[in-house]
């Protein structure tokens, strides 16, 4: 049986958006934006409150299957504990179902707020290595999750030799000469009704493309930005993604003719965009605005922070 705590605890974590794959880099390669999340749970003496702020009201469940409650109880359980009952408050930045990880930032974040709840019991905090494979074991693969709870840029992998899989990732360090630009659509998209569109084969041809331009990619975003453009091409998803969001395929072309490196986020239908100049051409802000997209110039995220009470640390 799992030890009691006590009514009256507090804990906080902030958590960043992530975009992944990175164009060639598919459900490996991750990136934390400046978008955050925020989450402040209390141990009440019963029952299950939450409550939900900005990006999701209205739309997200208000129960037990909730993500980030799921992520505590799971986080909890780990650390051999349990609440008799929560309140968890979620104030969220980070646009739902547009391809810039809210999922793997809810599930991390509730982790991470288990922490601080950990922390003022006699049970040892979940570490940011176990984060990372307790925060991959929702979804199966640790390209967001880990740059979530890393920040900056990742690289994950996955070790299927073992039961359960065992998740891994890696920091590498970004160019500070590379900018973001996050360009957002009013449109939604579900991964799982992105993901069905790609074939379960692939030939030769293709995976020898991605593996050199995801090799390649590694090196333009640590020290060779200006190879960017060739690091970025992809022939596994985005193009087989297109159809089903044809705005952010075409804006995503439309990027790349201007010189930019573009790709789409994650599943899409989000794009993001990297290049060395500080701005983007007017002729592209102004497309995107006319065709319902929302641009940004976005910095590279943090690694999740958590805290017991209401300041945050690394």
């Amino acid at each position: 049986m799992n030890e009691l705590l006590p009514a009256g605890l507090t804990a906080t974590a902030v958590v960043a958006a992530s975009s992944a794959n990175l164009g060639p880099g598919f459900d490996s390669l991750g990136l934390a934006l400046s978008l955050y999340d925020e989450i402040v749970v209390e141990t009440t003496e019963s029952g299950l409150l939450i409550e939900v702020e900005g990006e999701g009201f209205g739309q997200v469940p208000l129960g037990p299957d909730h993500l980030v409650v799921r992520a505590i109880e799971r986080g909890l359980e780990v650390a051999g504990l349990r609440a008799p009952g929560l309140v968890v408050r979620c104030r969220n930045a980070i646009p739902h179902s547009r391809g810039l990880g809210s999922s793997a930032a809810a599930v991390v974040g509730g982790l991470a707020a288990a922490n601080g709840l950990v922390a003022q019991s006699n049970s040892e905090p979940i570490s940011e290595l176990d984060l990372v494979q307790l925060s991959s074991e929702f979804e199966g693969h640790p390209d967001n999750a880990a740059a979530a709870v890393l920040g900056g840029a990742v690289v994950s992998w996955i070790d299927t030799n073992t039961h359960p899989p065992v998740y891994s990732a890696a920091k590498v360090r970004l160019h500070p000469d590379i900018h973001l630009f996050a360009a957002v659509p009013e449109v939604k998209s579900s991964t799982a009704e992105t993901r069905v569109l790609l074939p379960d084969l692939v030939s030769h041809q293709d995976a020898r493309f991605n593996l050199s331009r995801a090799a390649l990619l590694v090196l333009a975003l640590t020290e060779r930005p200006d190879l960017l453009m060739a690091a970025t091409e992809d022939a596994l998803h985005q193009r087989q993604r297109g159809p089903a969001m044809p705005a952010s395929a075409e804006y995503l072309q439309l990027l790349r003719r201007c010189g930019l490196a573009a790709v789409l986020s994650g599943a899409g239908p989000s794009v993001l965009a990297l290049g060395t100049a500080p701005d983007l051409p007017a002729e592209v802000i102004e497309y995107g605005t006319a065709h319902g997209f929302t641009v940004n110039k976005i910095a590279v995220g943090d690694g999740v922070r958590w805290s017991s009470g209401v300041a945050t640390r690394a």
